[in-house]
């Protein structure tokens, strides 16, 4: 979907997503000393920037929704805690080279080609000794998993992100991860995630 249709879903009261942060987000970065600026990207209604920015991250949240990264703002002001919004479209998002020392891509979908742009740039906004972490549906999950994106095309494995990060940082974690899922139906599923932490040289 464009910015438009994302602002459509993300119209209304409810969070889409819940409020906790990804169980990956948080599994991966709990033990992570927060040490300066954060960018989550694709940050939507902003679960996981707020809970790093309770851990005490100073995090940019770039969307580009205005109506996700609305809901972020508030979320983040009822849980006591402050965001940077930045209104952006990745593709065209660039920002200065060390500028963070974490950034967090969980769950952006897009063609590979762009994708690839994006973490790339990531990478490069990275400081020396900086946490990268993507998380996202991977390109197993339509045919062994549950739920998420079924265009190929928007879909990507670990090992794919991690080729493109390994010029730039040091891999600690790329691997397909199990999360368990509820069905619509109300039974138990299993959704196949991409999972890559690297650190930045």
């Amino acid at each position: 979907m464009d910015a438009a249709g994302w602002d459509e879903r993300y119209r209304g009261s409810e969070l889409v997503w819940k409020g906790e942060p990804n169980r990956f987000v948080a599994e991966e970065l709990a033990g992570l000393k927060p040490s300066g600026r954060a960018v989550d990207l694709a940050a939507g209604e902003g679960r996981n920037a707020v809970w790093l920015a309770e851990r005490g991250w100073e995090v940019d949240a770039v969307d580009f929704s205005a109506v996700a990264l609305d809901k972020a703002e508030t979320l983040a002001a009822d849980r006591g805690v402050r965001l940077r919004t930045v209104l952006a479209d990745l593709t065209l998002w660039a920002p200065a080279e060390a500028t963070y020392d974490l950034a967090l891509i969980a769950y952006l979908h897009l063609p590979w080609p762009d994708v690839a742009q994006v973490l790339t740039r990531a990478a490069t906004a990275v400081g020396k000794g900086g946490t990268l972490l993507l998380v996202g549906h991977d390109a197993a999950n339509p045919e062994h998993g549950h739920g998420g994106p079924q265009d190929p095309r928007v879909l990507y494995t670990a090992e794919q992100v991690a080729d493109l990060w390994r010029p730039h940082a040091d891999i600690l974690r790329a691997e397909t991860a199990a999360r368990p899922v509820t069905a619509a139906e109300g039974d138990n599923r299993t959704a196949l995630d991409a999972l890559v932490h690297a650190m930045r040289r």
